[in-house]
């Protein structure tokens, strides 16, 4: 394949050569030196435009002039910002140009760093190992681009090996290792490298503490997400927007509505998250009105509510069950601000429906998704069923969904709860020998508490946790006092 050819026989997207000159690349010369034409790559990599930059590279190479490493760092850069099947064709183009350039020497370890962020970004985990570990000279940024590679992908066993080989970790290794646990849920071990990288002394930023506000959110660990907002403060970064919206995401998350709205009204600029933020924050707890009360005064503020604005509103309408604002809020949704339904909003219109006793609506939302409904879009409708005892409706719905719902251990568990509540035995006995059968278990419950900025977690039927003995020793304890207080409350004395 010709050198000159490579970027249009890669980019199939891209228009064929002519002899028109490409857009903003007319007043060049044709032998104009690599910097102008540089800067015309540049614009189009900043807008996202990589088919335009390519195009322009593509004339640039034509033209006789010779790109410098600027010009394939800028491209690069851009196959990474913006990940695409088309992009990793393009990056690995220009990955052989360099090749049969001969840019090995160790003064461009940028180039081969970048070739690292394009692979691993664009899902070719292994091809980028073996750029990282063939290259001549590596620098902190080569292995941080290796590590977060690894925990994109979610190999993190190797992405923990590469950190603990490098020789010498920065802010953007500790960060990179914390974000990729709480991707992948394993919140405590996030916070674990937290601790670490406190006392290696290396100072985080705000993307750090965005990633340990997650991970504080989703472990419900309200003590130590309080510490971190003190340390957020502590170290300035409090005016930063994400640490807001991440602090407003973890109070809600933690049932603690009213700091989070004190963060909030403290803002002194606020996003399209930050209303997201507080909306959802309201509806999860129960502050159905204030979270619609949002929701409109963000539309007053010129700010065009998206699919999770959305979701937010109508789970607020589900929960105080405002059947008819919810159905203007979709109704709204899909014609006015053109939002197409994804699952959490027929679930949010199903369970709305399902409350308020509309079984038949719900059924028929349920039959004009555009996607196989999830086991919270089933389980609205079956919970409403057992509610109002409408055993056939439910049938209906197992039938029209067929092996899907056969599949799932909730909606399966739900339905034989809807026969015993009918009395229907064999039909129990049926649903449960079926799911013995096919191997379906029914996923063991759990809670959780935190203690001293420590979440102990317990699963049903587990006795695995350290203080166990203790515990079930106090749970007896209480149990016998209780059963001792019901029977003096019940004897003809009392």
């Amino acid at each position: 394949m010709s050198l000159l050819a490579f970027p249009t026989c890669s980019l199939t997207q891209l228009p064929p050569l002519s002899s028109q000159p490409p857009p903003h690349t007319h007043h060049l010369p044709k032998r104009h030196p690599a910097l102008s034409w540089t800067s015309a790559i540049a614009r189009h990599c900043r807008d996202g435009a990589l088919p335009k930059a390519a195009l322009v590279f593509s004339r640039m190479r034509l033209a006789g002039a010779e790109p410098n490493r600027v010009t394939f760092l800028t491209l690069l850069s851009a196959c990474a910002d913006f990940p695409s099947s088309l992009a990793l064709d393009f990056g690995t183009s220009i990955h052989g140009y360099i090749s049969k350039l001969g840019f090995r020497e160790t003064d461009n370890v940028m180039l081969w760093t970048a070739l690292v962020g394009v692979y691993s970004k664009c899902g070719r985990l292994p091809v980028a190992r073996k750029v990282f570990d063939e290259m001549p000279v590596r620098n902190a940024l080569s292995w941080n681009a290796m590590i977060d590679g690894c925990m994109r992908s979610g190999d993190v066993e190797a992405g923990v090996q590469l950190f603990d080989q490098m020789p010498e970790r920065d802010k953007v290794s500790w960060t990179a290792m914390i974000s990729g646990f709480v991707k992948r849920g394993r919140f405590e071990e996030a916070l674990e490298y937290f601790r670490d990288m406190q006392l290696s002394g290396v100072e985080p930023d705000y993307v750090t503490m965005v990633a340990v506000l997650a991970a504080c959110a989703n472990l419900g660990a309200l003590g130590l997400g309080m510490w971190v907002h003190c340390y957020v403060q502590w170290k300035g970064f409090v005016e930063n927007v994400r640490v807001c919206n991440s602090l407003i995401d973890m109070y809600s998350r933690c049932g603690c509505v009213v700091f989070a709205r004190q963060i909030f009204g403290n803002m002194n600029k606020r996003s399209l998250v930050s209303w997201n933020s507080m909306i959802v924050g309201f509806a999860i707890n129960g502050y159905a009105e204030e979270a619609l009360e949002d929701f409109h005064r963000m539309e007053m503020e010129g700010f065009k509510p998206d699919g999770v604005s959305f979701t937010g509103a109508l789970t607020a309408c589900s929960h105080a069950g405002f059947v008819e604002k919810g159905i203007h809020l979709y109704k709204t949704m899909t014609r006015t601000y053109k939002v197409s339904p994804r699952i959490e909003h027929y679930g949010c219109i199903v369970d709305l429906l399902s409350r308020a006793g509309k079984l038949e609506d719900a059924f028929g939302v349920i039959k004009s998704m555009k996607m196989k409904p999830n086991e919270v879009v089933i389980g609205a409708f079956l919970a409403a069923c057992r509610t109002s005892g409408d055993v056939e409706l439910a049938e209906v719905l197992t039938k029209y969904l067929g092996e899907f719902v056969a599949d799932s251990d909730s909606s399966r568990v739900l339905l034989s709860n809807i026969y015993a509540a009918a009395g229907r035995w064999d039909d129990v006995g049926r649903i449960r020998r079926g799911m013995k059968n096919l191997g379906v278990m029914k996923k063991p419950g759990f809670s959780s508490i935190e203690i001293d900025c420590k979440v102990h977690k317990f699963i049903c039927g587990d006795k695995s946790h350290v203080e166990s003995d203790r515990i079930y020793a106090l749970l007896n304890q209480l149990s016998i006092e209780s059963s001792l207080s019901k029977s003096y409350d019940s004897s003809p004395q009392s």
